[in-house]
């Protein structure tokens, strides 16, 4: 996932307008459930230290630069941001609105897991200097740097955490959910780039 063709053309600014409007316009569909997504884990987190982060990031993402450069990176390529959404968005926003239902902390600690991580890892593979145009550049800047290594690692962490007290039974559970997921993102970065995707099939968690 991380060193996908389509994510390395992102790095390098090479993504052309109508691939990055397509993608762009995908992603956006994941706001709302990824911030649902983001308050569930408020609720269903089993100490206040873990509750603290993701309120953090929560309130990062519903008012801050993620927000904006949506639109204006969508108004630069015409894109929309109510386009229709692809199988396999819909497919991903079924899992994320899943394990939000479920209320199963663990379960929602491994899709965010993998949202994050997989884009911190092809996002820290883009070199200096970074594409020229806005839409590339703080792309990959919203998905680098201190702050958000700091965010992936206590997703890590947590899951390093509750995975240690699982019984194997219920690590395999989180496994599948995690899988799930990352196969997804494989499969929107396939879409991205054009390519056909099988991955669409039903993602419920229970």
């Amino acid at each position: 996932m991380v060193t996908h063709p389509f994510a390395m053309s992102i790095t390098t600014g090479a993504v052309p307008a109508a691939d990055m409007r397509r993608y762009l316009e995908q992603d956006f569909q994941f706001v709302d459930s990824f911030t649902a997504l983001l308050g569930a884990a408020v609720a269903a987190a089993d100490t206040f230290e873990a509750r603290v982060p993701y309120g953090k990031f929560l309130g990062q993402v519903a008012t801050t630069e993620e927000k904006t450069y949506f639109h204006r990176a969508l108004a630069e390529l015409g894109g929309r941001t109510d386009a229709p959404a692809e199988p396999v968005t819909e497919a991903f926003r079924r899992l994320m609105d899943d394990v939000r239902t479920s209320q199963d902390y663990a379960l929602i600690v491994a899709v965010l897991c993998v949202a994050e991580w997989c884009y911190l890892g092809w996002a820290s593979r883009a070199v200096e200097p970074l594409p020229e145009s806005f839409v590339h550049r703080e792309w990959i800047e919203l998905h680098e740097g201190a702050e958000f290594r700091a965010w992936v690692d206590f997703l890590k962490g947590e899951l390093d955490r509750l995975g240690a007290a699982a019984d194997e039974e219920r690590r395999l559970e989180v496994l599948g959910v995690f899988r799930r997921a990352v196969e997804l993102e494989r499969s929107f970065f396939d879409m991205a780039a054009g390519q056909p995707s099988t991955a669409a099939r039903s993602s419920n968690v229970r």
